[in-house]
C-alpha cells in the first residue's frame, strides 16, 4: 500500500498523471490517499463467558487427570484453578498449569478428588468456570498397562516472539519416558526450550525458524514399545521491508518511481513500484508504502520533489485518438497555450492500456505537424495515447491521456495439416487459438467428397482446440476439408487441403501444408537406394578387378606363348632351318625352298596366332593402328607380314617360292587384308611349331 500522507485523493493526483502499481495487489496494494495512515484505534478491556467449561473425569491412584478451560478476553485473562474452592498449591510439582487453561495432575492420590472450577480473571472482570468433578479410584500399580498418549500436541499457529506450547500427557504401567524430536530431523535446540511437568514442551520466543512438525513419543521403560502423536507448529511473521522507498527529484513532465520490497511469513513475494507520469508541482508529497500479510504490517516513507524550469511551454491540448483500422490509430493534437516559439518538435508516448509504463515507446513528430497516425497496432486492443512537446531547455508536462481501440477483425487462415490414421480415417491438426475464446471465437470445419455438391458441417470447435479426427470415410475417394476461423467480427478465410485415401500405408495429400510424413518416405527410400547403390558398386569394382587380373595373365600367357613358338632356334645360323616361319615373313632358303622337315598350318591355327589376321570386313576385324602400343612388348601380332603366301582356308599345299619363277615379286600383303577368292597356297609351319 502507497498512501500520499499530503495532496488530493485518488489514485491519481491530477487528471494528466498516470499513477500505476506494478506488483501483486493482494500482497501489497499501492494506494494514494489524501489523510495520513492511522493505526487502529484502542479496544476497551473485556472478557467473554467461557466457551469451554472443565469436565469430570476419573482415574487411578497413581495415574494422570487433565481438566481445561478456555476463555477470552482483552488483555488476555490470567487462568487460575480451585479445589473444592480453594486456589490448589501451585508448589506442588505433581500440580501443572499450561498457559493455555490447561491443569494437569500426575501421580495421582486419594485425597486428590473432588470439584475443580478454572477462574479466569483482567481489570475488566472475574469468571469462574463450572465445576468439574474428579474421581480417583483405588491403585492399579500390579496391572501392566501399555504406553497411551491422553493428549498430544495440537497445531498451533503463532506470531513470532510467542510462547509455543506443545502438550502431550501420557499414561501406562510402569509410567512410559516421554521424548520429544522433529519429523524432519532438525535439532530441537535448547535456547528457549523448556519441558513442563512430565512431557510438555515450551518453546518461548518463537521464530519462523521454529516451525514444523513435532513428533511426541511415550516409550515403555527399558524396551523399544512405544507410542507416538505429533502436532503442527506455524510461526508467522509481519511483513518487513529489504528495500525502502527512496526520496527523489524529477524535472517537471518527467517520470517518477518509487520501489519498495517486502518479506514476511506467508511471503508477500512482491516488489512495489508507483510509477508517476508527467509530475507537476503539485504532485510533491510525501508517500508511504504499506506493508501488509496476515501476521502484521509495515510502512516506510520517501518524498517527490518537483524542479520546473521557467519558460517551458504547457500541455499539447485537445488530444484525441481515432481508430482507423485493426492496425491504426489517427491521434491528433493543438499546440499549447504558451512558449510555443521554442519548441522543436513533439514526443508521441504509446503502450497498451493494460501494460505497465515501463512499457510504453515513443514515436517523434515534427513541430508543425499535428497529428500522427500510429501503425503496427494489435486488433481489438486498448492503447493509451499522451504527447510532449520539447524545448532546447526541456519537455513540457505531458498532455491529459487519451485512450483508443483498434478496430477488429475476423481471424487469419489458421494453418492446417492432415495425418492419415488408417483407410478409412484421417486426423486435422492445427494450432489452438484461446484469443478466440476471449473474443466469442473459435474454429468451424467443414468437408465432402470433391464430387459432392455440399460440405458436410460446420462442426463447431472451441479456440482450444487442436486436432479433430474425420472417420468412416471411403478409401477410393478424394476430400475436400475446409477449415476456417472466427470470432464477434466474423468468419476469416478457410484454409482448404484435398486429401486422398488411397493407401493406408502412404500419405496422399492434393495440397499438403507440411511434408512430415512425405520426408519419412523420402529419407527411407533414399537410405534403401544408398544401399544398393553401394552394394551395386561394390560388385562392379570386384568383377573389374577380377577382369584385369584374369585379362593381363591371359595376355602374357598368350604373347609368350606366340614368342616362344615364333622365334628361331637357338644355335649356328647356318643350322637354322631356311623355312623357320619369322615376325618379319618367312625366311628363304637356297633355290627358295622350304625345308624338308616342314609341316603344313591351316588357316584355324594361323588365327588362333594372329587373331586380328581375320579376314577383312568380319566380326572381330579391326584396323590396324601403327600408332597403338604393342600388347606383347616389342611384338605386334596384328601386323604380322606373310611374304608370298595366300591363305585358303582348309586346304593344303606346298607353297612356290616368289622367286622360282620369272616376273616380279608381290608386294608384301598384310593376313587380315586377304580376300577368301585369292588363290594361295599356305606355308609350310616347321615341326616346332
Amino acid at each position: 500500500m502507497v498512501e500520499k500522507a499530503e495532496g488530493r485523493a485518488g489514485m491519481c493526483l491530477k487528471p494528466q498523471t498516470d499513477c500505476t502499481s506494478v506488483g501483486d495487489p493482494s500482497s501489497l496494494p499501492l494506494h494514494l490517499h489524501s489523510a495520513p495512515y492511522l493505526p487502529p484505534s484502542s479496544v476497551s478491556p473485556a472478557m467473554s463467558d467461557f466457551h469451554v467449561h472443565p469436565q469430570a473425569t476419573m482415574g487411578e491412584e497413581g495415574g494422570v487427570a487433565r481438566f481445561q478451560c478456555q476463555i477470552h478476553g482483552l488483555p488476555k485473562p490470567l487462568i487460575t484453578w480451585e479445589k473444592n474452592r480453594v486456589p490448589i498449591d501451585t508448589d506442588d510439582e505433581r500440580y501443572t498449569l499450561l498457559p493455555k487453561g490447561v491443569l494437569q495432575i500426575t501421580g495421582l492420590r486419594a485425597e486428590d478428588s473432588g470439584v475443580f472450577h478454572c477462574v479466569a480473571s483482567n481489570i475488566a472482570s472475574v469468571r469462574v468456570s463450572h465445576g468439574a468433578r474428579l474421581t480417583v479410584s483405588g491403585s492399579g500399580s500390579g496391572v501392566y498397562k501399555e504406553p497411551t498418549i491422553l493428549v498430544g500436541p495440537e497445531n498451533l499457529t503463532l506470531t513470532v516472539h510467542q510462547t509455543a506450547v506443545l502438550e502431550c500427557v501420557a499414561t501406562g504401567n510402569p509410567r512410559p519416558i516421554v521424548s520429544w524430536s522433529r519429523l524432519d530431523g532438525r535439532p530441537i535446540g535448547v535456547e528457549g526450550i523448556q519441558v513442563l511437568g512430565t512431557g510438555n514442551l515450551i518453546i518461548s520466543d518463537v521464530t519462523v525458524q521454529h516451525s514444523g512438525v513435532y513428533v511426541c513419543a511415550a516409550n515403555r521403560p527399558g524396551t523399544r514399545v512405544r507410542r507416538t502423536a505429533q502436532g503442527r507448529l506455524v510461526v508467522q511473521a509481519p511483513a518487513e521491508f529489504v528495500q525502502h522507498p527512496q526520496s527523489i527529484s524529477r524535472p517537471a513532465g518527467t517520470t517518477a518511481m518509487f520501489t519498495c520490497q517486502a518479506q514476511g511469513e506467508p511471503p508477500p513475494h512482491v516488489t512495489c513500484t508507483l510509477s508517476i507520469s508527467g509530475v507537476g508541482p503539485e504532485d510533491e508529497a510525501i508517500y508511504q508504502c504499506v506493508a501488509e500479510n496476515i501476521a502484521g504490517s509495515s510502512q516506510a516513507s520517501a518524498r517527490l520533489t518537483v524542479l520546473w524550469a521557467e519558460g517551458l511551454p504547457g500541455p499539447p491540448r485537445n488530444v484525441r485518438a481515432v481508430s482507423v483500422s485493426s492496425t491504426e490509430v489517427q491521434v491528433s493534437w493543438s499546440e499549447p497555450l504558451a512558449h510555443t516559439k521554442e519548441i522543436i518538435g513533439y514526443v508521441l508516448h504509446i503502450r497498451k492500456a493494460a501494460d505497465s509504463p515501463k512499457l510504453e515507446y515513443q514515436e517523434a513528430v515534427s513541430k508543425s505537424t499535428f497529428q500522427h497516425l500510429v501503425r503496427d497496432l494489435e486488433p481489438s486492443t486498448a492503447y493509451s495515447f499522451y504527447i510532449k512537446a520539447y524545448t532546447p531547455r526541456g519537455a513540457s508536462l505531458a498532455s491529459v491521456p487519451t485512450l483508443a481501440s483498434t478496430l477488429g477483425e475476423a481471424p487469419l487462415p489458421p494453418p492446417l495439416s492432415v495425418r492419415l490414421l488408417g483407410s478409412s480415417s484421417l486426423q486435422l491438426l492445427w494450432k489452438p487459438w484461446p484469443r478466440l475464446v476471449q473474443h466469442n471465437g473459435g474454429f468451424k470445419l467443414f468437408y465432402r467428397p470433391v464430387s459432392a455438391a455440399s460440405f458436410t458441417g460446420p462442426i463447431m470447435l472451441p479456440g482450444t482446440v487442436s486436432s479433430y479426427n474425420l472417420s468412416q470415410l471411403d478409401p477410393s475417394t478424394v476430400y475436400e476439408v475446409k477449415l476456417l476461423a472466427f470470432n464477434q467480427h466474423g468468419d476469416g478465410n478457410a484454409t482448404v487441403r484435398f486429401v486422398s485415401l488411397k493407401g493406408a500405408s502412404e500419405r496422399t495429400a492434393l495440397s499438403p501444408p507440411c511434408d512430415c510424413r512425405k520426408e519419412d518416405v523420402t529419407n527411407h527410400t533414399s537410405t534403401t537406394g544408398i544401399v544398393i547403390g553401394i552394394h551395386i558398386g561394390v560388385t562392379c569394382i570386384v568383377f573389374c578387378i577380377l577382369f584385369l587380373l584374369f585379362g593381363q595373365r591371359g595376355r602374357v600367357l598368350l604373347c609368350k606363348d606366340v614368342e616362344n613358338q615364333l622365334s628361331p632356334p637357338q644355335g649356328p645360323r647356318s643350322q637354322r632351318d631356311p623355312g623357320i616361319l619369322s615376325l618379319n615373313g618367312v625366311s628363304r632358303g637356297e633355290g627358295g625352298h622350304l625345308g624338308h622337315d616342314e609341316k603344313h598350318m591351316d588357316a584355324k591355327e594361323l588365327e588362333q596366332l594372329f587373331p586380328a589376321a581375320g579376314p577383312a570386313g568380319q566380326p572381330g576385324s579391326r584396323p590396324t593402328d601403327p600408332a597403338a602400343p604393342a600388347p606383347c612388348g616389342e611384338t605386334q601380332i596384328s601386323m604380322v607380314q606373310l611374304q608370298g603366301f595366300n591363305l585358303v582356308a582348309g586346304r593344303t599345299a606346298e607353297a612356290k617360292s616368289p622367286f622360282a619363277g620369272p616376273g616380279p615379286a608381290p608386294e608384301p600383303q598384310d593376313i587380315g587384308l586377304l580376300s577368301e577368292g585369292q588363290d594361295a597356297q599356305p606355308p609350310a609351319v616347321p615341326a616346332s611349331l
